[in-house]
C-alpha cells in the first residue's frame, strides 16, 4: 500500500474546502491501494482554527485516512526539532525561512514537504483553500485520480494510463516526477480590474514577467497566456498526456510531486506570488517525465482581496513577483541549458547545482529591476484612484524592495543547500499530534 500526503495550507477560513479535501481522500482510498495522510497546515486565528477543528472532527472515520490538523505552534515545534537534528549552521534563519511572519506560498508548501517525509509519504499532493472541484454528472472531479494512476511509476508503465504519450523513448525508464493540471474560473492573480481599466497598462505590467531581451511578440504571447489557467471550459471527459510538462499548463493548486521535492525546496520568499512554482520549472528543465491532465480545479477570489488592506497586500505581492523574475529568469535559462546534467546517476535532481545557480544569480545587476519599478510607477499612476495611491507607497519602498528581491534569492540558495539534510532529519522526527480525539 502506498502512503501519500494530501495537503492543504491555509491562512483563511475554509471549512468547505477541508470537507471537499476529505472527500478527495476518501475517493483515493476507495479506488487505489493507498493510505492518505490528510495534512492541514493551519495559520488561522483562533476562531477560524476552531471552526476547522470541528470540521475535521466531522470527517468520517476510515482506517486508511489519517488526518493531521496542525496550528503554527505545532508546526514550529516540529521544525525546531528537524532543524536541530539536521545540524544546520544557521538554525534560527532556517526556522524563519520555514515559518516566516509574513505570507509565503513557498514556505507553507516546504513545511508540507518535511511533514510528508516525517509521515513516510512517498508523494505530496497540494490543493489551495481558495479553490473547489468541478462537477461532472453531479460528482466532484478529483485530480488525485490521475495523480495516483501515474505518479512515481516508470514512464513506460504510466503510458498505459494516459490518453497519449509525447515523451522521448530515452526517457521512458525514468519515474514520473509530477502530475498536474490547471484551473478554470477567475485569473490566478487578481489583476483583472487592471485589464478592464486599461488593457495597454495591463500589457506593460504583465510583460515585466518576461526577460528584457524577449521580442515584443514573445512578450505579447506571454501576457495573453499569463494567469488564465485553462480558461473557462468545463470538464466533460478525462484527457491526459505523458510528457515533459510545460510550466504554463499547470498550477500549484492542482499539483503532485514524487521525489523531486525531497531534493530541492521551494523559494521561501514572503509576500510574493509565484514563489511556489519553482519545482514545476525544475521538473521541466531536467526533462523529468510528468503527466498533464484536464481535471482542472475552480479558482475563486475571497472577500479579503476586496478590502483596502487586501488590495495593497496583493498588489505588493504582484510587484515582488515581478522583481523576483530578474533572478528566476536567469536561473530558469541556465537550468534549461543544463538540461539532463541537472540529474545525478540515479536520475534525481542535484540540489548543489540548483543552489549554485540561485546563488550566482544574486550577483546580477539590479538595473533591470530599477526599470521594472519605473514602469510600474508609471502604470499605477496612469490607472489612477487607489492604484495611484499604491504608487506613492511603492515609491517610498523602492530601495527596500530591491534589497528584498536579492535577499530572497540568497535565502533560497541557503535553504536549498540545507534541504536534503532537513528531509533526512524529518524522516527521524515524529509529527505533533492533532488536538482532540485521534483519527
Amino acid at each position: 500500500m502506498r502512503r501519500i500526503c494530501l495537503t492543504l495550507p491555509t491562512n483563511r477560513p475554509c471549512a468547505a474546502t477541508i470537507t471537499a479535501l476529505a472527500e478527495e481522500a476518501a475517493y483515493a482510498v476507495r479506488h487505489f491501494d493507498a493510505e492518505v495522510h490528510l495534512l492541514i497546515l493551519d495559520s488561522c486565528a483562533a476562531p477560524a482554527f476552531a471552526e476547522h477543528a470541528e470540521t475535521v472532527r466531522r470527517i468520517p472515520d476510515d482506517p486508511r485516512i489519517v488526518v493531521h490538523h496542525l496550528d503554527e505552534a505545532r508546526q514550529r515545534d516540529f521544525l525546531r526539532t528537524v532543524i536541530d537534528r539536521s545540524a544546520a549552521t544557521k538554525p534560527d534563519l532556517l526556522l524563519d525561512l520555514m515559518l516566516p511572519d509574513g505570507v509565503s506560498y513557498g514556505a507553507c508548501t516546504n513545511r508540507a514537504f518535511l511533514l510528508a517525509a516525517a509521515l513516510g509519504c512517498e508523494s505530496v499532493h497540494r490543493r489551495d483553500s481558495d479553490s473547489h472541484y468541478q462537477l461532472a454528472d453531479g460528482e466532484p472531479v478529483f485530480p488525485v485520480h490521475h495523480e495516483l494512476l501515474s505518479l512515481g511509476s516508470r514512464a513506460a508503465d504510466a503510458a498505459r494510463h494516459v490518453t497519449r504519450t509525447a515523451l522521448a523513448a530515452d526517457r521512458m525508464d525514468r519515474r514520473v516526477a509530477m502530475v498536474g493540471s490547471s484551473f478554470v474560473g477567475e485569473l490566478s492573480v487578481d489583476i483583472g480590474e487592471i485589464l478592464r481599466i486599461d488593457p495597454d497598462v495591463y500589457h506593460d505590467m504583465v510583460g515585466l514577467w518576461a526577460p528584457p531581451h524577449w521580442t515584443p511578440e514573445q512578450k505579447s504571447e506571454l501576457v495573453e497566456e499569463s494567469f488564465r489557467g485553462a480558461g473557462t471550459d468545463a470538464f466533460t471527459t478525462d484527457d491526459s498526456t505523458l510528457t515533459v510538462v510545460d510550466p504554463m499548463r499547470v498550477d500549484m493548486c492542482n499539483i503532485a510531486f514524487h521525489g523531486v521535492h525531497e531534493h530541492v525546496p521551494l523559494p521561501p520568499a514572503t509576500d510574493t506570488i509565484g514563489s511556489d512554482y519553482f519545482l514545476i520549472h525544475l521538473v521541466h528543465d531536467a526533462a523529468l517525465p510528468g503527466v498533464l491532465h484536464n481535471r482542472n480545479i475552480v479558482n475563486f477570489y475571497t472577500g479579503e482581496r476586496r478590502t483596502d488592506s487586501g488590495f495593497v497586500a496583493y498588489q505588493l505581492r504582484f510587484v515582488k513577483f515581478l522583481l523576483s523574475m530578474l533572478y528566476f529568469n536567469s536561473v530558469y535559462d541556465r537550468m534549461g541549458r543544463a538540461g539532463e546534467s541537472l540529474l545525478d546517476g540515479q536520475g534525481q535532481v542535484r540540489a548543489s547545482v540548483v543552489a549554485r545557480l540561485a546563488r550566482d544569480s544574486a550577483g546580477l545587476d539590479r538595473s533591470e529591476n530599477v526599470h521594472r519599478l519605473d514602469v510600474l510607477d508609471t502604470a499605477y499612476r496612469k490607472l489612477g484612484g487607489r492604484y495611484a495611491g499604491f504608487a506613492d507607497l511603492l515609491a517610498g519602498r523602492r530601495d527596500r524592495l530591491l534589497d528584498e528581491a536579492r535577499g530572497d534569492i540568497e535565502d533560497f540558495a541557503l535553504l536549498t543547500e540545507a534541504w536534503e539534510p532537513l528531509v533526512g532529519a524529518a524522516r527521524r522526527t515524529s509529527v505533533p499530534r492533532t488536538p482532540g480525539p485521534q483519527r
